[in-house]
Parts: C-alpha cells; structure tokens; sequence
C-alpha cells in the first residue's frame, strides 16, 4: 500500500537522508509513522539517481555503540519523490494543498537561513525562506487559513535557535512582500517552528573500494549509498502537539522531543565540538591525520580523556548531572575511536579561531569561576592553536603552515592577522598579544590566572622539544601527581 506524503523536506543532503528520513523510515516499518517524504531540491544537482531508484537507497550504519561494533545495511523507503525547485515549482506548491501534508524539514547549510530581499511571487523565489514562506502562504490559500492546516517547521541547520531564526526571517518576508495581515497572523499562531540540534557524523558515500565490497555483499547497485556512525541525536523543542504531528520520533530513543534542548546543545557543543576544537591543532601537530589514530594513541587517548572529564565536563555552563555529562563524554570518545569513519583533523581546523572563541571562551571563563587551578589541557590546547595557526608562507590570499617537512592550507578568517604577529614577535610574545586581542575573544584572555604563563610555557615545550612529546610530558606529570 502507497503511503500518503506528509513531510516537505528541503534539502538531499546526506544528514537528511541518515537522520531525520533515517527516523521516518524506521518509524514507517514499525507501522507507526505511515509517511513519505517529498524532497525539495534547490540547486541544478542531479536527482535523476532517486529516480532510477524508486527513491530507496541504503544507510551503511558502521561503529562501536556500548562496546559492540555494529555493521547494519538498511534500505530507506521513507523518500516518495524528488522535486527540483527551479524547474517543478507548480508541483511543489501543490504540495501545499495535500491536508495530510503537515511537517516541513529543511537542511540548507547554515547560509541558507538568511534574510535576502526576496519576491515570494517568483516562481520559485531565490532563498529557502522565501520558498518556504511561497509554500505556507500557497498552503493558507487552499485551506482557507484554518488553524489546523498549519504546519510543523523543524530547520536543522547547524546554527543556535535554527527555528527562532528561520521564522523570524519567514515574518520579515511577509511584511516586505506586503502580505496579507491575516495571513500573517495565520503564520504566527497556526504554525509551529521548533529549534532542533542534530548529531550524527555522516561521511556520505563510501570511498571507491569500501563501497564496492558492500555493494558486492549486497548484491545490488546504489548510487545513492550513504555512510553513518551508530550514534544518532535530533533534539527538537516542542510540545505536545509537536509529538503528536511527529510521531515517527516513537520509533528511536535518538529522537526527542522536549520543552528545552539546552542541555542537548550544550554537551554537543562543550563536549563534543569543544574537546575537537581543543584538541585539533595539538592532534594534528603531533603527527595525527584522523581523530582515530590520535584518541587510540595510548598517551594521547589519555590526554583526551582528561580534558573531557577532568576540565572540560566541570566547565561547561549550565548545569547538568555529572553521570549525564560522564556518560556524554564516555560516549564522545567512543565515537572518536569509531574504525570506519576516517574524520580528518584538518576539516576540523577550518575556522578554528572563531570556534575556539564560540565553543571554549565560556570553558575557560567558567573554569576559572570554579577554580583556582590551572587547567593544564585547556592550555596546552590554546598553545596548540597558536602554534597551528604560525603561518610560514602567504601565497596570494591564501596561508599555510609547516608540519615538518609539510605545509597545510589555513583555513581561517584570522590567518593574516596571526600571519603578522608571528612575522614579527617571538613566541612568548604571540601568545600574549594574541590573548589580549579583543578584536577577536571579546575579552582580555590573560586575566585568567596563570593561564597566558601556562600557554607560554607549553608553546616553548612544542616549539623545542616537539608537541607529541610534551603532550607525554604532560600526562607522565598528571600520572606523578
């Protein structure tokens, strides 16, 4: 039996297809969702692969959960058709008049949530919101601006308060393109649009040869074939009639529905994001290529774990158990160590100083509320960063550093101003200036006690006797004590 479509998904991304139509999917064999998915493309990428593949490809989940390694093919059913925004637009706004049509998803890159002038009339308009905003107003038209035939918004682009954000744009639009004041206020009362955070590693395609093996123990063809680790997180915040219309969240305790995701986003964020962003340049420094190489080295693992649990997880703030936040941390690491996901500790360079202000600022702020003791991690990380961030050559605008005998791209807004600093300073004097730049932290980072003598000390270790090396000396200390 052909299931009703009943979500509008902007976006084929590979997050899309192993997270939220992973849950749909899974809810629909369980006989608790009996939904499709209409998936809206914005760009002229080729969807012609959904087409030769009725819409089904396959999610290769592959990890360690709990200390079990899991290996699990799973064909995904939940995809009815791919329309493209451009050259389908009527098909889509069609879609509007479907009553069993109630869930909007979008993942559009964080760009995509952006206010743009934009003609709503256009067919199709040039920017997310402004197609989504075309839909509810098409959508308000055929239901004649009933309260329940509003929808269910969830965004999960990868920015704070994706919902809050979206619909604020989504208003913006309304009241430029002179709209209606009933529509409008149709639009604030009869839809709901929820902040949602989404967790899960999703490299996409398997490399050439991994990809043929499965295909081969398959024994079919996929060109839509989508890698994921095991673990999976959607936070969504919402009420009771969000559960109600989302009810496919029944079938995954990775899915969750809750007045307030705080606590969510902060452990991903400190947690997660943060031990990555301490630990880039230090991992990458000491000869690492892959998160994996560098968290089951036995020092280096030790040094990780420290940071989480010892000074990362006290720090973060807001408040929040401690078995929650050992557990988190405990399951970080495990996804860290994960055999088939190759996670390049360069990709996670790109733009650290902006993350190291965004995700580690208020660690270190409020570890030294907490403390007076010297968080010897957190510092070792800073120096880390600093000497990742030595930019040995400028070729046009582009900067790059030297690992050995090797240079590396640096991929970061901040890169010609360290390029500066470190043309004409010496290391101890890097370390202060940049810390005092308050262009950058919003904040004087030397205020903290004992932490810019700590960076200094630790970036003179590096810079003489090799980071790896200190990085042993650190935790030979911390095994002493």
């Amino acid at each position: 039996m052909a299931l009703p479509e009943k979500v509008l998904q902007f976006g084929t991304g590979v997050l899309l297809r192993a997270l939220p139509d992973y849950f749909i999917d899974k809810a629909n064999k369980a006989g608790i969702f009996n939904g499709r998915v209409v998936v809206v493309k914005s760009t002229d990428s080729d969807s012609s692969a959904f087409d030769r593949q009725d819409g089904l490809y396959t999610v290769c989940v592959r990890g360690v959960e709990n200390g079990v390694t899991v290996e699990e093919n799973i064909i995904n059913a939940s995809v009815s058709r791919v329309l493209g925004a451009k050259t389908e637009w009527k098909k889509i706004l069609e879609c509007a008049h479907n009553p069993e049509m109630q869930i909007v998803l979008s993942n559009t890159t964080e760009v995509g949530i952006q206010l743009v002038d934009d003609d709503i009339h256009a067919e199709p308009p040039v920017s997310f919101p402004g197609k989504l905003l075309a839909f509810l107003l098409e959508r308000y038209k055929a239901f004649q601006g009933t309260a329940e035939s509003g929808m269910v918004i969830v965004p999960t682009e990868l920015i704070t308060d994706n919902g809050s954000k979206l619909e604020s744009i989504v208003l913006e639009l309304a009241h430029r393109n002179q709209l209606d004041f009933k529509f409008i206020e149709w639009l604030e009362t009869a839809n709901t649009f929820c902040n949602s955070l989404v967790d899960r590693i999703v490299p996409g395609k398997p490399n050439q040869i991994d990809g043929q093996k499965i295909q081969d123990a398959l024994g079919y063809e996929d060109e839509l074939m989508t890698m994921s680790e095991v673990f999976r997180l959607w936070a969504i915040e919402g009420d009771e009639k969000v559960k109600q219309v989302l009810s496919f969240h029944k079938a995954d305790p990775g899915m969750v529905i809750v007045p307030d995701i705080t606590l969510f986003k902060e452990l991903k964020l400190r947690l997660l994001n943060g031990t990555h962003t301490f630990n880039c340049g230090t991992a990458f420094l000491s000869g690492f290529n892959i998160t994996r190489e560098a968290v089951t080295h036995p020092v280096y693992g030790a040094f990780t774990k420290r940071l989480m649990h010892e000074e990362i997880a006290p720090a973060i703030p807001f408040a929040i158990d401690e078995k929650v936040k050992a557990d988190f941390a405990n399951s970080v690491f495990e996804r860290f160590c994960n055999p088939f996901i190759d996670h390049q500790w360069l990709s996670i360079t790109v733009q650290v100083t902006s993350k190291m202000k965004m995700r580690n600022l208020p660690l270190l702020q409020q570890h030294f509320k907490n403390s007076s003791q010297l968080p010897v991690h957190m510092a070792a990380g800073f120096a880390a960063f600093l000497l990742y961030m030595k930019v040995t050559k400028q070729d046009g605008d582009k900067y790059f550093g030297t690992r050995g005998n090797e240079s590396y791209e640096i991929k970061d807004d901040s890169a010609a101003y360290f390029y500066e600093l470190w043309q004409n300073n010496d290391p101890a004097s890097v370390a202060k200036l940049a810390m005092q730049n308050k262009d950058i932290w919003e904040a004087d980072l030397t205020q903290f006690p004992g932490f810019l003598e700590a960076v200094q000390e630790t970036l003179a270790a590096y810079l003489s006797g090799g980071v790896l090396e200190t990085i042993e000396q650190i935790e030979l200390k911390k095994e002493i004590a």
